[in-house]
């Protein structure tokens, strides 16, 4: 697995937000004492009765906006596999050394009752999943209330169907919610207003008109891509760097589509998501011997472009993604 490049992310820690993410400003408790919060959730209004103190997530991004607005004091754990990258180098990795990694796959009900878990924070597709019964009204019959992830929302135009708002949106919708809940609602806001102005920077610098390049998501698959709709992290990742998501008019988040979908947009780039089994080279050496994406643009100029999968949900490192990948995307415009 490719390592995640310090450079990538912050070389600098601040009492503040980083462009990044990090912060290390000190982690301050919560009023334990507060009254009971109701946020809206997936457009329901769900209230807690407490502030959590045992907090259980499922996968990276997840984990990763409890650490940045400093709550790990308030995990009990979390569940991630053990290929979404190095976390060595991370602004979280204090984070990571503190928290108990609880599982190296998706949480299972029985992680959660052993972590005497008191919230889960998953999402749909991120933990949360109708087979073995792990869903937020399982849970409930439990009595351990959840926090469905923003991104992962079900729209109710398939069963599986997932987005409700812009991705970027969706995160600040999370950290907002996530900041009146456990009390910490300065430091959500810091956090999404140092993300706003990293994001605005890259947008002014970035091509506009017919000079954005088109660009397609690749997550994995050969028979068929499994790529990113308008309501997953990379649809705004890409619009925000100066690109144009060749499968915005997929009114869902993370899903699969065909290759001929992928030759008829003709994107002039392609965006690895790196992680899993096969690595980042393995899937740009597929991309580029594979026979029918030969006269795709992309593939002709080798203008192919990686990110990892943290990089790519929803989490506290999309605007670093954006910069990364804007920086990119003005070479192709200027290239083109």
């Amino acid at each position: 697995m490719r390592k995640l490049l310090a450079s990538a992310l912050c070389l600098a820690a601040t009492v503040t937000a980083t462009g990044c993410g990090a912060t290390v400003e000190p982690s301050a408790k919560a009023d334990d004492k507060k009254s009971a919060v109701t946020l809206t959730n997936c457009g329901r209004q769900v209230t807690y009765d407490k502030v959590p103190e045992r907090v259980v997530t499922n996968d990276i991004g997840i984990t990763e906006l409890m650490f940045a607005l400093g709550l790990e004091d308030r995990m009990a754990g979390f569940a991630m596999p053990d290929d979404k990258g190095d976390l060595s180098g991370v602004p979280w990795k204090d984070g990571y050394d503190k928290v108990k990694w609880l599982s190296k796959d998706q949480l299972t009900k029985e992680d959660v009752l052993d972590a005497r878990a008191d919230l889960v924070f998953a999402g749909w597709n991120y933990g949360f999943r109708e087979e073995g019964g792990f869903t937020p009204e399982a849970l409930r019959k439990l009595g351990i209330p959840s926090y469905v992830l923003t991104e992962s929302c079900r729209n109710g135009r398939t069963d599986a169907s997932r987005g409700i708002m812009p991705p970027l949106d969706a995160l600040y919708a999370d950290l907002t919610n996530l900041g009146k809940l456990f009390g910490v609602e300065k430091r959500a806001a810091t956090l999404i207003a140092d993300f706003k102005k990293q994001i605005a920077d890259v947008r002014a610098m970035a091509p506009t008109g017919a000079d954005r390049p088109k660009v397609f998501l690749y997550d994995s698959g050969q028979d068929q891509p499994f790529t990113s709709g308008r309501y997953a992290a990379p649809e705004q990742i890409i619009s925000e760097a100066g690109g144009v998501n060749v499968m915005h008019d997929v009114p869902d988040s993370w899903t699969t589509t065909g290759w001929e979908s992928v030759v008829r947009r003709d994107p002039d780039v392609i965006v690895i998501c790196d992680y899993g089994d096969v690595s980042a080279e393995q899937k740009r050496r597929f991309l580029l011997s594979y026979a029918p994406l030969r006269n795709v643009s992309a593939v002709k100029h080798k203008r192919i472009f990686v990110l990892d999968y943290a990089d790519l949900v929803e989490s506290p490192r999309n605007p670093s993604a954006v910069a990364r990948l804007g920086t990119y995307l003005r070479t192709v415009a200027e290239e083109r």
